[in-house]
């Protein structure tokens, strides 16, 4: 795993259960991430808004290679690292 792997961001709230499952998910799998709470970064919030044509929708994963996951299910999520190379 190289150092450009942390600079995944991922943004949610704590509230949301979408946002658990994934944060479990990469904390189980050892999977290194930025965490950014929505709830307390109104700056975060207004990116999410953007990227997802107005919507709120946490939560939303951004990879160091520019891709992105909105409310990603444990398979899609173990799919997609393990395509770039984050996790074996």
């Amino acid at each position: 795993m190289t150092e450009t792997h942390a600079i995944t961001k991922f943004y949610g709230a704590m509230w949301c259960g979408d946002t658990r499952r994934a944060r479990r998910w990469f904390d189980d799998n050892n999977v290194p991430y930025e965490w950014i709470d929505v709830d307390k970064n109104k700056d975060a919030e207004a990116l999410i808004k953007s990227l997802n044509n107005g919507m709120r929708s946490i939560p939303t994963i951004l990879f160091y290679d520019g891709s992105k996951l909105v409310e990603p299910s444990a398979s899609t999520l173990e799919e997609h690292t393990k395509a770039l190379g984050i996790k074996n």
